[in-house]
């Protein structure tokens, strides 16, 4: 039996071939420019190259340092009400996730909201860990703030230029680059990945779930229409994820939008090995899916431009 296609699969495919040629292009430009120009040199302190010149690693903007894994941007606010606020994150989404299964079967998972549902609960599980660990370090060693980090750097700055104690600048500058400068290792990466890809989903899925699935009232499929299940599931996601971002410290930066894209493209080549479901609802999927993450960045730059106005006191910087 020889498999037919029509012109639209062929757009279909292009639009896929694309979007993923792209997001692995942009990737590559950002992920990769930074791993080769991760270490910049400056004349300030950390380990001398000469005896005159010191060498500071430095982050690529956009790329999380471990303490921003687990630390808030509130100034004052402990580590742990992070850990709490993840962990019950996870629990709560892990039992609507659950109920859900029960309540229907598994074929709920070839829905792309099954599929955010799961990528969330990832995120907070994984989360929980990276807190565990941060407050784990607190306890053991005490953290020294952004805002005391500029002061210290300073300081430093100065003392080196006044006194040649290079043993000393090489000690303070192992713990600077150790707490302030260390880039996240693998499950770091991990977790900043999962949680600005979950952002842009969650965006997505709640916006189909609640204009076409509520206010578009004659859907045949019950899974679809509004349910305690379903209402809570689709504001809840969305909930815990912005709970998270007005407490982490993560940065937002625009380009791991490509990351949202494979995701999504995962899925639809997922679909097409199952069955198809027309070339209108992949052409919808890929012109939505920069304003989805749009939504996110901005609610992301708002509280970074907002917060500290209204709060300079107590919003790290």
């Amino acid at each position: 039996m020889a498999l037919e296609t029509a012109w639209y699969d062929l757009v279909c495919y292009g639009i896929i071939g694309m979007a993923l040629l792209g997001a692995l292009w942009v990737l590559e430009m950002n992920e990769g420019a930074s791993r080769r120009d991760f270490e910049t040199t400056f004349a300030s302190l950390l380990l001398s190259r000469p005896e005159d010149e010191v060498v500071v690693s430095v982050l690529h903007r956009g790329h999380v340092s471990t303490p921003q894994l687990w630390t808030s941007c509130w100034r004052g606010l402990h580590p742990f009400c992070l850990l709490v606020t993840r962990f019950l994150s996870f629990v709560i989404m892990l039992l609507f996730l659950l109920w859900d299964v029960l309540a229907y079967d598994a074929s709920i998972f070839f829905y792309y909201t099954e599929w955010t549902i799961i990528l969330v609960t990832i995120y907070f599980a994984l989360g929980t860990i990276v807190s565990a660990h941060g407050c784990w370090r607190c306890f053991n060693k005490p953290l020294i703030h952004n805002g005391a980090k500029a002061e210290f750097l300073r300081r430093d700055v100065e003392e080196t230029m006044s006194t040649n104690l290079i043993a000393s600048n090489k000690l303070e500058s192992q713990y600077v680059e150790e707490d302030f400068q260390q880039r996240a290792g693998f499950w770091g990466f991990i977790m900043q990945t999962i949680y600005q890809t979950c952002a842009g989903a969650a965006i997505l899925t709640d916006i189909v779930f609640w204009v076409w699935g509520v206010i578009v009232p004659f859907l045949q499929n019950p899974h679809l229409r509004l349910s305690p299940l379903t209402g809570c599931m689709h504001a809840l996601n969305a909930f815990f994820l912005l709970l998270d971002t007005s407490l982490n410290n993560l940065p937002f930066p625009w380009f791991r939008v490509s990351y949202f894209v494979l995701w999504s493209c995962g899925y639809v080549i997922f679909q097409w090995v199952i069955h198809a479901f027309g070339f209108k609802w992949y052409l919808c999927l890929a012109v939505i899916h920069a304003p989805c993450y749009g939504v996110y960045y901005l609610i992301v730059r708002a509280k970074n431009t907002i917060l500290p106005r209204l709060f300079p006191q107590a919003f790290l910087s």
